[in-house]
């Protein structure tokens, strides 16, 4: 019982140790795993054991027989499906080829590449080479997320990053079983054609399995055959049933099976879609919490002391430095990233969860048989998940600044609020390139918005998910346009330090326009309207439209006549290099930002001269 309390405070002390200094939180949980663990054992007990042991001994343990790596098995599963929510389609316009090379062709070029370095550096056999090369070769969201969060980095980079840490989990242990299981058929002739079927039945299950399970559970939730209450643990039962399912048919598939459910139901048209995600977050951070440190716990010294010489230090340099960027650049060839990005994405590939816990599983198995050389499986996996993880939580955001990948300047536009009027607004920021994001707790209004193509997230803004999502990670200008006048001051009190380096604007209320209360100063987004009449008018005239205004005195000419129309009213000024101001921000510096190209943006009726 102590044993097991320790661990979940200790694993939520370094979740909270991590998101204090901002590194990934594996970092502090395998160190904490190594303290109560091995270090202790040796080093700091009189008898030798362990703080916290995670598999019985016979004297003390948590976890009879293989109990423990069923149980990460399973949590790993939750923790895979949790991922593959939050992986949207829309973010991968742009890099789609490159992160499906990256999870197969790059995946080879880290399978071989890492196999030949064991083999000339440690002397392994050919397939216990293999072994480790087959499981270094995910990242994971566990390690790569909170990196994300942390460092404002271009969209089309954190996109790969992101989707190939989730979709390259479930690939690294499938080739890890299949070489394993080559291990333990003794290497047989026969074994290539029997991979290939298993191969072909764990896609094929695991595809189905997550699919299908997915539209169902999408259907049950959406017609409320679940009630409100079990939401969240109908939905856990139904993914750990999936991963056992598809387990049953074929052996490792249930990791792609939960992946592919958690894509297909976290790009659907599913209401409770958030309340969802809230409820797997916080129940994969207890998981991984727990996980790391038993997995670290189980590492005994002998095996640390397996690690010490040149050799580790020359294998970790190759991975790092040459394997992973042949792999990316491979990837990569034909894209649209630029030389710079290609750099960061091979700097950054920590190991994560599957690496560790599939590590564990097998080394253990494989030292049971007597198979010479096992024990290297276990100390060198974890050596490279250490090593990658503490190089980039603490070079990340360095190397992003030198690479030039980390926005210095973030132009994207995130509108609290996704009315018709946000939505015009929207769209025409979109059809100038601007990067866009609308946020509402109205599920109609974000429905509407996804119909017109306009990147939009259901949330509610008294939470704080909104400032911990990687995704908007670009966004520079906050615009507060919903119809609650409270909402859009708490909006821009809350998040304009965040979201609003370039300025925070929000809608007057009623009376303060009728007071004449408010300057350019207050960060209101239009000085003569409010909600209202913003509505009012894009009922009538949906249409946002522009008219050339060459200089100052054309400017103030057209603001005053389309103020004075009650079917029109001002939003932006546009210059010659698509620059686009916010009418109430330019107050005395107009004149300097205005050239004989420039446009006054409005919405409502054609304007008449």
């Amino acid at each position: 019982m102590v044993e097991l309390a320790g661990i979940i405070i200790l694993g939520i002390l370094a979740q909270w140790v991590a998101w204090k200094f901002k590194i990934p939180a594996i970092l502090p949980l395998i160190l904490i795993g190594l303290l109560v663990g091995p270090i202790a054992a040796e080093f700091i007990t009189d008898d030798g054991s362990k703080w916290i042991e995670p598999i019985w001994n016979g004297k003390k343990g948590l976890f009879p027989g293989e109990g423990l790596f069923y149980f990460v098995s399973l949590a790993i599963s939750i923790i895979l499906f949790e991922g593959g929510l939050t992986l949207k389609r829309s973010e991968i316009r742009n890099v789609g080829p490159v992160i499906t090379k990256l999870i197969t062709l790059g995946a080879a070029v880290t399978f071989f590449g890492a196999a030949v370095l064991a083999r000339y550096l440690f002397g392994l056999t050919w397939d216990l080479c293999f072994l480790f090369s087959g499981l270094i070769i995910v990242t994971g969201p566990t390690v790569i997320t909170p990196i994300l969060r942390n460092i404002p980095l271009k969209r089309d980079v954190s996109a790969v990053l992101k989707w190939e840490g989730i979709l390259i989990d479930p690939i690294g242990a499938l080739v890890a079983v299949l070489v394993f299981e080559f291990i333990s058929v003794g290497g047989e002739v026969g074994f290539t054609k029997t991979a290939l079927i298993q191969f072909g039945k764990i896609v094929l299950s695991g595809t189905a399995f997550g699919f299908t399970f997915a539209h169902a559970l999408v259907f049950a939730i959406n017609k409320k055959f679940i009630p409100h209450y079990l939401l969240n643990v109908v939905s856990l039962s139904v993914v750990l049933l999936v991963f056992i399912e598809s387990e049953i048919f074929a052996h490792e598939s249930g990791l792609l099976a939960v992946v592919v459910m958690g894509m297909v139901i976290g790009n659907s048209k599913l209401d409770n879609i958030k309340e969802l995600l809230y409820f797997k977050e916080s129940l994969s951070v207890l998981l991984i919490s727990i996980l790391f440190i038993l997995l670290a716990a189980n590492i005994n010294y002998q095996d640390l002391r397996l690690l010490y010489g040149w050799e580790t230090l020359w294998l970790f340099l190759a991975v790092v430095l040459v394997i992973r960027p042949l792999a990316v650049f491979f990837s990569a060839q034909g894209s649209k990233l630029k030389m710079n990005e290609k750099m960061f994405i091979s700097w950054v590939g920590p190991r994560g969860i599957v690496a560790a816990g599939i590590a564990s599983l097998f080394g253990s198995k494989l030292r049971a048989e007597d198979v010479a050389g096992a024990e290297f499986i276990t100390p060198l996996v974890f050596m490279i998940v250490l090593g990658t993880v503490l190089l980039n939580a603490t070079t990340a955001r360095i190397f992003a600044k030198i690479s030039g990948v980390f926005l210095t300047k973030s132009e994207g536009i995130l509108i609290i609020g996704a009315s018709k009027v946000s939505r015009l607004v929207a769209q025409y920021l979109i059809d100038n390139g601007r990067h866009v994001v609308l946020v509402d707790s109205n599920q109609n209004n974000v429905n509407e918005a996804e119909k017109m193509g306009i990147e939009a997230h259901t949330e509610n803004i008294y939470s704080d998910t909104i400032k911990d999502n990687i995704e908007f990670s670009d966004i520079g200008y906050l615009l507060a346009l919903t119809g609650n006048a409270d909402i859009n001051r708490y909006a821009v009190e809350k998040f304009g330090a965040q979201f609003g380096e370039n300025g925070s604007f929000r809608l007057a209320s009623k009376a303060e326009l009728e007071n004449g209360s408010i300057s350019p100063e207050d960060g209101v987004f239009t000085l003569s309207d409010d909600f209202n009449n913003l509505i009012q008018v894009s009922e009538n005239y949906p249409d946002i439209r522009e008219v050339a205004v060459k200089d100052l005195e054309s400017y103030n000419t057209t603001l005053e006549h389309i103020k004075s129309d009650k079917d029109q009213i001002p939003l932006f000024l546009k210059t010659s290099k698509d620059v686009i101001h916010i009418i109430p921000s330019l107050d005395d510096d107009v004149e300097k930002e205005i050239d004989s190209k420039s446009r006054l943006v409005y919405l409502g009726k054609q304007l008449t001269t």
